[in-house]
Parts: structure tokens; sequence; C-alpha cells
């Protein structure tokens, strides 16, 4: 009964946000600024969104602690430490909103604020990698475990920004992903209750009143990444550390592609083009709506291969060839 009544209340919060949105802007004077290259909408637009994601997953984690939903959360000092690694994430990505930083800067400022959350808490660490496919672990030592966590936070965090390029296209992945969380079971109450705040977002990003911006991205991937450590550290019927990489496969190689494509054209391979995946279908459909529909659904066939009990390496090869032709095709069409 308390869960519910605690539901009203957070869709009571968000409703308030969504009817004042526009005072609420104007009050805390968070904008992106249109520059007719990479940022093309016509007028400033809010990025509070990541601000709105932070606030209700504070409200939420305070409430399922108050009234003691211990299974429902995570746990003791792994909760400390996923507030800690989620609010750093949202203030790195704030200040890049605000002082647009170099690509260097947000990845030394990415990589010191992992090392100072392990340094506090170094049982958090990755010391075992677990392979579906494979009866073996293999071990990692102390500092092979601190570049490993630095290099998947990283990774991540820079996949979720490069992602986030087009209205709904990073809030219906990460729609999608808590979908996953929920269905298999895992702390389930925590994410349906961090729903409420992205179905708000995903309606004032629809009428582009407010975007994620960088905070946001970096807040988002910061939830999935410690998301991830938690059930992988903790449980063994979820996902193994090749199904993480399947689940968020399409991102990865979209932004590996890029790296790629970047260097061999000379180029800072953190610096934005115009080159991603949703740019490439985009111009061909010239519909940013069915963009995302094609871009989100892309990204959940790896998802659905892995609930259909392929191996890990049989879902790889082929998402690699489906992700691969369709790019082929972009390329070619455009």
């Amino acid at each position: 009964m308390q869960i519910f009544f605690f539901s009203i209340f957070l869709i009571i919060f968000n409703y308030i946000i969504y009817i004042k949105f526009e005072a609420i802007s104007k009050k805390l004077v968070f904008f992106d600024k249109p520059d007719g290259k990479l940022k093309k909408h016509l007028q400033p637009i809010s990025l509070i969104g990541g601000l709105i994601i932070l606030l209700n997953m504070y409200l939420i984690i305070f409430f399922l602690k108050i009234f003691n939903y211990e299974n429902t959360i995570f746990v003791d000092d792994f909760l400390v430490f996923f507030i800690l690694v989620t609010t750093l994430f949202y203030l790195i990505g704030l200040v890049d909103d605000l002082k647009n930083l170099s690509p260097n800067k947000k990845l030394f400022y990415l990589i010191v604020s992992i090392l100072f959350a392990t340094y506090l808490f170094p049982d958090f660490k990755i010391e075992i990698v677990k392979i579906s496919f494979l009866e073996k672990f293999y071990y990692l030592n102390s500092s092979s475990s601190i570049i490993f966590i630095i290099l998947a936070f990283s990774l991540i965090a820079n996949a979720m920004n490069m992602f986030d390029g087009i209205n709904l296209q990073l809030i219906m992945f990460t729609i999608f992903m808590f979908i996953l969380f929920i269905l298999k079971g895992f702390i389930s109450i925590f994410f349906i209750l961090l729903l409420i705040s992205l179905i708000n977002i995903s309606l004032l990003n629809y009428q582009n009143k407010v975007f994620l911006g960088d905070s946001g991205s970096y807040l988002i991937s910061a939830i999935l990444g410690c998301t991830f450590i938690y059930q992988y550290k903790n449980f063994n019927n979820f996902f193994f550390g090749d199904e993480v990489f399947i689940v968020m496969l399409i991102p990865a190689i979209d932004m590996l592609r890029l790296f790629v494509v970047r260097i061999i054209n000379n180029k800072n391979p953190f610096k934005g083009d115009l080159n991603h995946l949703h740019h490439l279908v985009n111009n061909l459909f010239k519909n940013k709506n069915l963009t995302v529909i094609v871009t989100v659904a892309l990204c959940m066939v790896p998802s659905i291969f892995l609930f259909l009990d392929l191996s890990s390496y049989v879902i790889l090869i082929l998402t690699l060839m489906i992700y691969f032709i369709f790019i082929t095709y972009l390329r070619y069409k455009n």
C-alpha cells in the first residue's frame, strides 16, 4: 500500500514538473543553444532532463530506504557507491553542458570520478569475468580490475552520450533497458518507479521542450553501469559479462565505427559529427519519429536473440551482419 501511495505522489510530482516546466526552466537557466552545425534546433532548449531523473532517483531511494524495502533497491555500501557515481557523472555532464568541455577533459573527469569511487569502495571492483558459454572464470588482479572498470564506465558513458543525438532515442533505449531489468526480476520496484520520470521526460522531449544533455546521458550511463556491476557481482542468473555487452551492442558498435572512421579521417575520435546511425537513418526516411523507431528496434534485436537462448557468439555474428549490412545500405542510399 505504501508503494501505491508513493507511486501516486511520484506521478503528481512529475505532472507538476510537466505543467510548470517553462517556469522551472527559466529559474534554472540550463539551455542548449543552437549553433547551426551539430545543434540545429531553432531556439534554446532546456537541459534539465537529467536533473528530473536525478531528483526522482533521490526521492525513490529515500522512500525505499525509509520504509525498509531492502530487496527492491541496492543495499548497504553499494547504495552509497551508486549515489556517488551517478551524482558525479551527472555533475560532469552538467559542467560540460554549461562550459562545453573538451573531450579529453570529460574523459579525464570521468576516469577520476571512477578512481575516487573505487578508492572509497574497493569491494565494487570487477575481479572475476564470467562468460555465459564458458565454464571457466577469468580472474583479474587489483590493477587489471581498476583498468577494467574504468574502461567499462568510460565506454558506456561515451556510447550513451553519442547515442543521444535525436529526440526520444536515448530515452526510449533507456526505457527498454529498464524493462529488461524488470522482466529479469532485478530490483523491479526501483526501475518501475524510475520509469515514471522517463515517461514525463519523453513527453517533454517529444515536444522539443527539454533535452537530456550530457548531464542526462552521463547519468543514464552511470545508472546502467552500476546496475550491471551490482547484479554481476551478486547474482548468477541475470547477465553474464558477454550478455552485458550483447544488450548494449548496437550503441557500442556504432560508437566503435564512428571512432574508426574519425581516426581514418585524421579527426579527434571524440569530436561530434553527423555520421551517427540516427543521422544516416534520418537522411533516408526524413522522419525523426520513424528514425527513432528504426534505431531503437535495431538496438532491441540482440536482446531478443538473447531471450531466445542463442549463444552470445552467435548473437554477436548475427547482429554485426545485420548492423553492417544496414549501414552499407544507408550509406549507399544517402
